[in-house]
């Protein structure tokens, strides 16, 4: 741990937070002005890497590089003004939770579009003409593009601001930020700014992954890995505040850089990998922020609304039509593995489709009549997996007994995360549960004595008794059952009703006596503990389980699942989650761009049905009640 050497560390966390930045400021003006939360804008720094060395190859190293770099930016920029034409602009007046959804869809889609075009193999571009060499500071040699990189980050801020501070454009964007409908009430074309600030964020983060090209090689993970570092840094920054994310920027590129020159360190003896700590220290931040500044570094804090939101129907008890329909389909269920006898993959597969249902089931539980959006719900069903693997293998516990008691490690997680999560709400709210999801997934895949660390633990099977596939299937199909029903149930008591006044207007809860955050709280417990429950009949029915259970995307498909489904109908997250696994599993087996073809059918059934599956088909029932209800009243006038 040198002094030069902290300096060229610090060097280099200056070099990324600019890169950070571009992506970060292009994400921060698509949310503060069209208030979507772009899930593919990672896919646009992917997809500008790829384009810029096809455009390198093309027009050769030498003089072409730099105008291929940004004309590899103007092209990603058309995508996404293509992209809000074609499919955004058709579902701005949906809930925003489905605009999330159509842009994880486009995820999936770029990234086997991307695979298509280019293949699986990493790409790596060449050295940039005039400054392939490096510099002497301090003794060390540090990379000339690196040092341009540092100079590029404050140019864009600088461009950026004069743009949104000086010229109309920037005007109507900032007016657009503060109040949409006051914008479009003076006369201003909405449809046509909200394409322009969208192609105008594709195009940083184009740019940003453009000028990544000399110094990574282009991947298809990119992705993922770019978004949630910008989500990171746009709430740390503050929602919509460019110098933010500038700021936001900086501080988590420099706190990685440090951990990085500090590698490992005796602190009282015992060894601690700080250079480990960079897989999470992004989170880490964010956590402490949003804890300590619930609206970020640059943010400004938002006074209690008054406004009630739109009314939803009361939840209504089951009528006996419903209950009758439910009966059979529960026989239907119980009957499955000996209707499917010749086929044990059926069995492997609806084990699969229950615990799916149950993990939605319980995010439902506190995104539909809580009214709060979790990014981060893999953790309670990671917790109970592991606790479920632990329990049996460290200290010998039956299964039986680790069924009951690895929800409960889930609920404590839940307890713990809960008390931060819920004094926070939206997208800040969502934001904080992702980060203590990663901070429990990182803990995970590192700690290698106790969790197996990467590699997970193996041998995790049910007891004896169930050894056969069709008995866990009924197991599982009684516990998930149970599970439902106990959510269900929850839902119709004094809390449940408590918990959706809070939802609707948490002024008027306050005022009649209702602790809207403990109730919430509450909530988040419930929700953990039957997650836990998913997770541990998960573990046994694989006999293993991996860090795999904790990560974003297994949080990303419960979201998908409940919005696929619909938020606003009980039967809405079942529907979802037996729809989205039982796409999954079928399109990946019968083609090798199985992503684009299930974004496909996502974006499609957004498109047709922008209130879930379950929703659609409740209001087509509800439709029809009333037309014959009406038809009714006219015979008995008649």
């Amino acid at each position: 741990m040198s002094f030069s050497g902290f300096i060229v560390q610090l060097l280099n966390g200056l070099a990324s937070a600019s890169s950070l930045f571009l992506v970060a400021a292009g994400l921060s003006l698509i949310f503060g002005v069209t208030r979507i939360v772009n899930f593919a804008h990672g896919s646009f720094f992917m997809v500008g890497i790829y384009v810029a060395y096809t455009l390198v190859d093309r027009l050769g190293t030498g003089f072409g590089f730099w105008p291929a770099l940004v004309m590899a930016a103007l092209a990603v920029g058309v995508l996404g003004a293509l992209i809000e034409v074609v499919l955004l602009r058709r579902i701005y007046k949906a809930p925003e939770l489905f605009q999330l959804l159509a842009t994880f869809a486009l995820v999936l889609v770029i990234k086997d579009a991307v695979l298509w075009l280019w293949g699986p193999d990493e790409l790596l571009g060449p050295r940039a003409p005039g400054l392939s060499g490096s510099v002497t500071i301090l003794g060390r040699q540090f990379p000339s593009y690196d040092l341009f990189l540092i100079v590029v980050g404050p140019v864009v801020l600088g461009l950026v601001w004069l743009l949104l501070t000086r010229t109309r454009f920037g005007t109507l964007v900032r007016a657009a930020t503060q109040d949409r409908e006051m914008v479009s009430a003076l006369g201003v074309n909405q449809a046509w700014l909200f394409t322009a600030v969208f192609a105008l964020g594709a195009l940083l983060a184009g740019l940003g992954g453009a000028l990544q090209l000399p110094r990574e090689p282009a991947t298809l993970e990119m992705d993922l890995n770019t978004i949630g570092a910008a989500f990171v840094v746009v709430v740390v920054g503050g929602m919509g505040s460019i110098p933010g994310a500038y700021a936001a920027a900086l501080l988590i590129a420099e706190i990685k850089a440090i951990c990085i020159w500090l590698g490992v360190v005796d602190v009282f003896g015992i060894p601690v990998s700080f250079s480990k700590l960079t897989l999470v220290v992004d989170f880490l931040v964010m956590a402490v922020v949003l804890v300590w500044r619930p609206w970020g570094l640059f943010g400004k804090p938002q006074a209690p609304s008054r406004y009630v939101g739109m009314q939803e129907e009361p939840l209504r008890r089951p009528g006996r039509t419903y209950l009758v329909a439910v009966g059979l389909f529960g026989l239907v269920l119980v009957a499955m593995p000996l209707l499917t006898a010749g086929s044990p993959y059926t069995t492997v597969l609806l084990i699969d489709l229950l615990i799916a249902a149950l993990f939605a089931a319980s995010l439902h539980f506190i995104m539909g009549p809580a009214g709060m959006h979790s990014f981060g719900h893999a953790a309670y069903f990671g917790l109970g997996a592991y606790g479920a693997a632990l329990l049996v293998r460290s200290s010998g516990m039956p299964m039986e007994l680790a069924l009951v008691v690895a929800p409960l490690v889930a609920a404590a997680g839940a307890f713990v995360y809960g008390w931060f999560a819920v004094r926070l709400s939206g997208v800040y709210l969502a934001m904080l549960t992702l980060a203590f999801a990663q901070i429990t997934w990182a803990v995970t895949y590192q700690w290698d004595s106790f969790t197996g660390g990467s590699n997970g633990l193996t041998g995790v099977w049910p007891s004896d008794w169930l050894a056969d596939k069709r008995a866990y299937y009924w197991v599982t199909l009684a516990l998930v059952g149970l599970g439902v029903w106990w959510l269900r149930r929850v839902l119709f008591s004094p809390f449940g009703y408590a918990l959706r006044a809070g939802r609707d207007s948490q002024l008027r809860a306050d005022a009649i006596g209702i602790d809207v955050k403990r109730m919430q709280w509450a909530a988040f417990v419930i929700a953990g503990t039957a997650a836990g429950l998913a997770g541990a009949l998960y573990a046994f029915s694989k006999g293993s389980i991996s860090p795999e259970s904790l990560s974003v995307g297994k949080s990303v498909d419960g979201l998908v699942m409940v919005l696929l489904g619909g938020i606003q109908t009980l039967a809405g997250p079942v529907v979802g989650a037996v729809t989205f696994t039982w796409l999954h599993d079928t399109v990946a087996r019968n083609t090798d761009y199985w992503r684009a073809m299930l974004g496909g059918i996502i974006l499609l059934l957004v498109l047709l049905f922008p209130q879930g599956i379950a929703g659609f088909a409740k209001q087509l029932f509800d439709r029809r009640r009333h037309t014959g209800d009406a038809v009714d009243l006219k015979e008995v006038k008649a």
